[in-house]
């Protein structure tokens, strides 16, 4: 019964535990890109660090929502962000229905990704 305890606490401790750099980075993109675009980022599907230090970033964003929600339209952006965790940038890669979400491939029709500096 002891054992049980000590595994319960050691399983509690890395709960607790503060969360990554990465974690944190991805918190800040999000974050960021809510405040810029006004609709809500829903996940980081990438997330890689660059030779020069900065971390870039795919964030999916809520752009439409719609009922229902397979219908909604989701936002494809790449971010970069500083060591700090500040926004330098980010563009539209794609836009698409969520219940496309598996394609990786834009649409024919789709215009070029919209480009923003922060």
């Amino acid at each position: 019964m002891a054992d049980r305890s000590r595994q319960s606490e050691r399983r509690g401790s890395r709960r607790s535990r503060p969360r990554s750099r990465q974690a944190r980075l991805a918190r800040q993109a999000c974050e960021s890109l809510r405040e810029t675009t006004g609709s809500k980022a829903e996940s980081v599907t990438a997330l890689e660090r660059s030779d020069e230090g900065t971390w870039k970033m795919t964030v999916e964003v809520l752009e439409l929502s719609r009922t229902p929600e397979t219908d909604d339209v989701i936002g494809s952006y790449e971010t970069e962000l500083d060591e700090e965790g500040e926004l330098l940038g980010y563009r539209r890669l794609r836009r698409y229905p969520r219940n496309r979400l598996g394609l990786d491939q834009p649409d024919q029709g789709e215009q070029e990704p919209a480009e923003s500096a922060v």
